[in-house]
């Protein structure tokens, strides 16, 4: 029983270990570091506005389960100096300046950073399912 179990555990972590490795060779849940999610805020239950830094240029784009919309661009260093602060008032403790706190899961540097065995991934998935099941 317990060398079923054993070899039925490596089987499983062989599959696991596979899809990995081909996850990452076809480049699923990498990023090159050109598209960047800057800010993301939910508007209603299918909805959301997310600001995305695309090289040099922030948009700002809707998007619902349907569509996808630009609403506007904004200024790179407006972005930069608005993230700035909120650091500023996170690590001064000054929650009247920061506004709103949302939790945001880490996103892991590691060797199996952007794959499905990379923790900060799934802390993400399961946080987005928290937000999409409260009722409100």
């Amino acid at each position: 029983m317990l060398i079923r179990l054993v070899l039925s555990l490596a089987f499983v972590g062989g599959i696991l270990w596979f899809a990995a490795r081909l996850a990452k060779k076809k480049g699923l849940g990498q990023s090159n570091g050109l598209v960047e999610i800057v800010s993301s805020q939910r508007v209603s239950r299918a909805s959301t506005v997310n600001v995305i830094r695309i090289a040099d240029r922030v948009l700002v784009v809707g998007a619902t389960e349907q569509t996808v919309t630009l609403l506007a661009e904004m200024d790179a260093e407006m972005v930069e100096a608005t993230l700035a602060d909120r650091e500023l008032a996170a690590v001064t403790g000054s929650e009247a300046d920061a506004g709103p706190r949302r939790v945001v899961a880490a996103r892991g540097t590691g060797l199996l950073a952007g794959s499905v065995l990379d923790r900060g991934s799934w802390g993400g998935i399961v946080q987005q399912m928290r937000e999409r099941t409260v009722r409100r």
